[in-house]
């Protein structure tokens, strides 16, 4: 995947109209501070177009980034930071599950996780949430760069035994800093928006 050009296009909160685009959306998901402003950046090839904000958890919105005229990498809100409130979480999640349902041209989501540590409540909660709402997500082990190379696989089941996933469940590990990953996160991408690759639809509303 070339990237020529980017450009972050729609900006959505818990009150507005979840976009109605015509372009195959890819999403990511991620609790705070797992790097997927890094992540974001790396695949778009952009030092600081997706930008963390300020502090944790206080970003409640869905940004939507146009990749070549092409498709959407949809940046879905931070999750499991602890001085939120209860209320905003909710808001959060009400936001978040309507895109997953309404939206018409997400065609996968990757989430992730701090390759590091075993996954958080959060973490399986948000995993199981997105099956739920009729998708199975791609895994992306963050901060691959962290661990020693000879404890990536170990890691990596345990990433897979925390979040329970089943044997065909995708894990890639990532680095922000040397990018290793980034190719085969595309050729996923790839894979799913030519087809080759089964990408599950929406639940659809009652």
């Amino acid at each position: 995947m070339v990237i020529k050009n980017v450009s972050l296009e729609t900006v959505i909160g818990v009150t507005s109209k979840i976009p109605e685009n015509r372009l195959p959306e890819i999403a990511f998901a991620g609790k705070s501070n797992v790097g997927k402003s890094s992540l974001i950046n790396a695949l778009m090839n952009r030092k600081s177009l997706a930008r963390t904000s300020a502090q944790p958890g206080k970003t409640q919105t869905i940004n939507f980034y146009n990749i070549n005229s092409a498709l959407y990498f949809v940046d879905l809100p931070g999750y499991g930071y602890a001085k939120v409130s209860v209320e905003a979480k909710e808001q959060w999640g009400k936001m978040v599950e309507r895109y997953l349902k309404r939206s018409k041209q997400l065609k996968a989501v990757f989430l992730l996780i701090d390759i590091r540590h075993e996954p958080t409540a959060n973490d399986r909660q948000m995993y199981e949430w997105i099956c739920l709402n009729g998708y199975h997500p791609i895994i992306i082990a963050t901060k691959m760069d962290k661990i020693n190379k000879s404890q990536i696989q170990k890691h990596i089941k345990m990433v897979k035994q925390g979040l329970k996933t089943d044997k065909n469940t995708v894990v890639v590990p990532f680095s922000a800093v040397s990018k290793q990953g980034r190719d085969e996160i595309y050729a996923i991408i790839n894979r799913i928006l030519s087809g080759e690759e089964d990408a599950p639809k929406a639940v659809e509303e009652e």
